[in-house]
């Protein structure tokens, strides 16, 4: 089941020149289903490893977990992480939409895992359109913010916050959709290395059947100060080519998993931007997270017209491209069904969903909670 494939370095170099402008942010909706794309899909031939029964580690399901700060309600989200010092849950809430534009309320919380009781709450007036989070071996927060405000002073950045809320860094010009070095335009994830330096998944609206002039879709590296070092790949079908990364995850030695979400695969890469494989057996990916050797992949955009396969959590290894578990999505009367967009696992296998603007209605909440076995 597993296509492996090593490029050259002279062959990845060829796919991976940049696109150069800015463009306009688009979020994709259950009702604004695309038509047949005119790229060609890279894994239609590959049979759904989910449409067979596979075992489901985390049967028990709890929708509309966690608590928010004066008992709001939830809107819209895709990120959840988890605190590598002390095992609780982190995540954002969209202000109770799916943006937080004109809102003061904060969106970025932290949870007990247990529970799900709110123990903290920052970021009030700071982000436009939280996106993707991060939390560092310090309990530092990492956010992109993918979507410039009204006013242009905010958005298209990367902002860091220290445990307890106190920015400490931005890349990107606020408000600014741009390519040249330092620059973001639509950034969806972030993650770092051991050694500080910073990883950042750019360009969200390269997945589009017809992307605008200027769409990007690239890894963007950074030092552990923020200056820019290099980037890598650009909107495309080819290998080392993205149509969105949109999630990005560490294994234990160094490689960097990519959500290529809309040519339904995951790349990896070493940390230079070498393709070391490309994987198909995961789906239309929003969200990767990595516990050990356990890969977890969410699909939350699968549909007959996008990628006949199933939504939900694919759950494999590192070491090859196989699924052997899979949580199903929830079941909202399509055939599909509806699962999140962001993913996270804690110390005792519990998995974290984060409900994004098509699965929201169906989970009733923006996080489900899948306890393990």
């Amino acid at each position: 089941m597993s296509r492996h494939r090593l490029w050259s370095p002279a062959a990845f170099a060829a796919a991976s020149l940049l696109v150069s402008a800015p463009s306009a942010f688009s979020q994709e909706s259950a009702a604004g289903e695309r038509a047949p794309s005119r790229f060609p899909s890279l894994n239609m031939d590959v049979a759904d490893p989910a449409a067979k029964p596979l075992p489901n580690p985390n049967p028990k399901v709890i929708k509309n977990w966690g608590e928010l700060p004066n008992g709001r309600t939830w809107g819209s989200t895709a990120g959840v992480d988890i605190d590598p010092k002390d095992g609780n849950v982190w995540a954002y809430d969209r202000c109770g939409a799916n943006t937080c534009e004109g809102s003061t309320v904060d969106p970025i919380v932290k949870l007990d895992r247990k529970t799900g009781k709110l123990l903290k709450s920052f970021g009030g007036g700071l982000i436009v359109f939280p996106h993707g989070i991060h939390v560092d071996k310090q309990g530092n927060v990492w956010i992109t913010d993918g979507q410039a405000s009204k006013d242009g002073t905010k958005g298209h950045q990367v902002i860091k916050f220290s445990p307890d809320g106190k920015v400490l860094m931005r890349i990107g010009k606020a408000g600014v959709a741009g390519t040249a070095p330092g620059e973001l335009n639509m950034p969806n994830d972030v993650i770092t290395n051991d050694k500080g330096e910073i990883f950042v998944a750019d360009g969200h609206n390269g997945q589009n059947d017809n992307p605008p002039a200027g769409a990007t879709s690239r890894i963007i590296k950074f030092t552990a100060d923020g200056k820019y070092i290099k980037e890598w790949g650009q909107v495309g079908t080819k290998p080392g080519e993205f149509r969105t990364p949109h999630a990005l995850a560490f294994d234990a030695q160094g490689r960097l998993f990519v959500a290529d979400r809309g040519n339904h695969r995951i790349q990896i890469f070493d940390q230079e931007g070498r393709l070391l494989d490309e994987w198909e057996q995961f789906s239309r990916i929003s969200g990767l997270f990595i516990r050990g050797d356990a890969l977890y992949a969410i699909d939350s955009e699968s549909s007959p017209r996008r990628h006949p396969w199933k939504t939900g959590v694919r759950i494999g290894t590192v070491k090859e491209d196989r699924v052997t578990a899979f949580i199903p999505p929830h079941d909202n009367g399509q055939e599909n069904g509806a699962a999140g967009e962001g993913v996270a696992v804690d110390a005792d296998g519990n998995v974290y969903a984060a409900e994004g603007p098509i699965s929201r209605p169906a989970a009733g909440g923006g996080l489900t909670k899948y306890v393990r076995n």
